[in-house]
C-alpha cells in the first residue's frame, strides 16, 4: 500500500459526525523455546511475557480508549498478559518499512506491499502458527499467500482485508459502470472528475485492467510485470492522468471530494462508501467485472525484538473473535476470523464487507510487493521491483 492513510473509527452516524526475501535474522529473547529452521529462527513454545510490547501499526489497529473511551481492546490484552503496550502509528507502508528496520518495534501490521520487503530484508521472523490458537479459525483464503508466506514458511497472522472498489456518484454517472473502463478507456466522459489512489501500487490496477483487455501482453498477475508490461501500464496511467482531478491517499478527503462533486468516479474502500452514504452523498460501489486489487494485512514479529513472547501473545489475541470483531468494525474492514462476525455490534457488518464470501474474495488481487523474482512463477524474465514502480509513479504524475 505504499500510501494508505486508512480510517480509524466505528462505522456509525455518531462516528462519522465526530470525525468529519526469505531469510530472517536470529531471534532474540523471551527465554522460551526456539529452533532453527529454513528462513530463520522459529519459536517452539510461548514462555512468560516479558512485560512490554512495542507495536507499529496502521491507525485504528491498536486502540486503548484514548481516542474513544468505548473503543479499547488493548487494556484487556494488557490485563491478560501483563504485556504493557507502546504504540506508534504510521501513515504509509514505506514509512512502516523504514521504521521497522530500526529494530525498535516488536510487532507490525504489514500490508502486502510491505510484508515481502520486510521478509527479504530479514526484518521479521518466521512465525510458528501452531502456537497461535486462533490461527486455525482464520479464513483459509487468507493463509499461505504470497504476501505472508515464502517457500512454505509462514511469517505472520492474517488480519483484516478488503477490496479496492469502484465508487461513483449515482446521480451524475450514467449508466452505472460495471468495468474499470470508467476510469481508464472511458475516463474522458468524466474528465477532471476522475480520482485515483495515490500510490505506486496503483500501477497494479492498470495492470489488472490490461490483463483482461489486452491479453496479448501476457500479464498473469498484476504484481508481476516485466519491463514491457510495466511500460504498458505506465502508458495507460499517463493517459488516465489527463482526466484525473485529484489523487487521494486519505479516504476522508476522498469522501469530501465526492460530496462536493469534485470527484464522481474512482477507486475507494468500502468504508469510504459507507461514510459517504451516511453523509447523504448519492454514491454506489461495484466490484467491476475485471475483479479488483485489494489488501490483506498481516501481523508480523520483528526479528530484533526482545519481547517475542508478548509478540506471539498479541498475534494470537488480535485474531481472537472478540478483538478481531472490535478492530474490523472500528477500522472498517472484513475480519480474518469468521467467529468475529457473531460479535460485531452491527449484525450486518460482515455481510457489508463480504466476510467469508470466498467467491468474492477470489476476484481480489491482494497487494503484493513487486519483486525481481516474478511472483507469477516466470523464471525466463526479470520482473520490475517496487523501486522501479516508485520511479514510474513519479513519472506518471509528472
Amino acid at each position: 500500500m505504499a500510501t494508505r492513510n486508512k480510517p480509524y473509527w466505528a462505522i456509525s452516524a455518531v462516528a462519522v459526525a465526530a470525525l468529519a526475501l526469505t531469510s530472517c535474522g536470529t531471534a532474540q529473547g523471551g527465554g522460551s523455546g526456539e529452533t532453527a529452521a529454513a528462513g530463520g529462527e522459529v519459536k517452539t513454545e510461548i514462555g512468560a511475557g516479558e512485560g512490554k510490547l512495542s507495536i507499529l501499526a496502521w491507525p485504528g489497529y491498536v486502540e486503548d480508549g484514548s481516542n474513544d473511551p468505548k473503543v479499547d481492546w488493548v487494556t484487556p490484552f494488557e490485563e491478560q498478559t501483563q504485556c504493557q503496550v507502546e504504540f506508534k502509528p504510521f501513515g504509509t507502508s514505506d514509512e512502516a518499512v523504514t521504521l521497522m528496520r530500526t529494530g525498535q518495534y516488536d510487532v507490525i501490521s504489514a500490508s502486502g506491499d510491505a510484508s515481502l520487503r520486510l521478509i527479504a530484508g530479514s526484518d521479521v521472523d518466521p512465525v510458528n502458527t501452531d502456537l497461535l490458537e486462533n490461527y486455525k479459525d482464520v479464513y483459509p483464503f487468507l493463509k499461505d499467500k504470497a504476501w505472508n508466506t515464502v517457500d512454505g514458511v509462514n511469517y505472520g497472522m492474517p488480519h483484516g482485508w478488503g477490496a479496492n472498489l469502484l465508487m461513483y456518484r449515482a446521480d451524475k454517472v450514467e449508466p452505472a459502470p460495471t468495468s474499470w473502463s470508467a476510469v481508464f478507456d472511458d475516463a474522458e466522459k468524466n474528465s477532471g472528475k476522475v480520482t485515483a489512489y495515490d500510490s505506486p501500487i496503483y500501477i497494479a490496477d492498470a495492470a489488472l485492467y490490461l490483463m483482461k483487455h489486452n491479453p496479448e501482453l501476457g500479464i498473469k498477475n498484476p504484481y508481476a510485470l516485466d519491463q514491457e508490461q510495466l511500460d504498458a501500464a505506465v502508458e495507460l496511467l499517463k493517459k488516465q492522468r489527463e482526466h484525473v482531478g485529484e489523487y487521494w491517499s486519505d479516504v476522508v478527503k476522498e469522501v469530501q471530494s465526492f460530496a462536493s462533486g469534485s470527484s464522481v468516479v474512482g477507486t475507494t474502500w468500502q468504508v469510504g462508501a459507507n461514510i459517504a452514504k451516511a453523509d447523504g452523498t448519492k454514491v454506489e460501489t461495484v466490484l467491476p467485472e475485471e475483479g479488483a486489487t485489494g489488501w490483506s494485512d498481516t501481523w508480523m514479529v520483528g526479528s530484533q525484538s526482545k519481547n517475542k513472547n508478548c509478540a506471539y501473545m498479541w498475534l494470537d489475541y488480535i485474531a481472537s473473535p472478540e478483538a478481531n470483531a472490535a478492530v474490523a468494525e472500528y477500522f472498517g474492514e472484513s475480519p480474518a476470523n469468521p467467529k468475529a462476525c457473531e460479535l460485531t455490534e452491527d449484525k450486518g457488518h460482515c455481510e457489508t464487507y463480504h466476510s467469508g464470501d470466498e467467491e468474492y474474495a477470489s476476484q481480489i488481487w491482494y497487494w503484493t510487493t513487486p519483486v525481481e523474482n516474478c511472483v507469477d512463477g516466470r523464471t525466463d524474465v526479470k520482473c520490475t521491483d517496487y523501486s522501479e514502480w516508485t520511479k514510474a509513479w513519479t513519472e506518471i504524475k509528472g
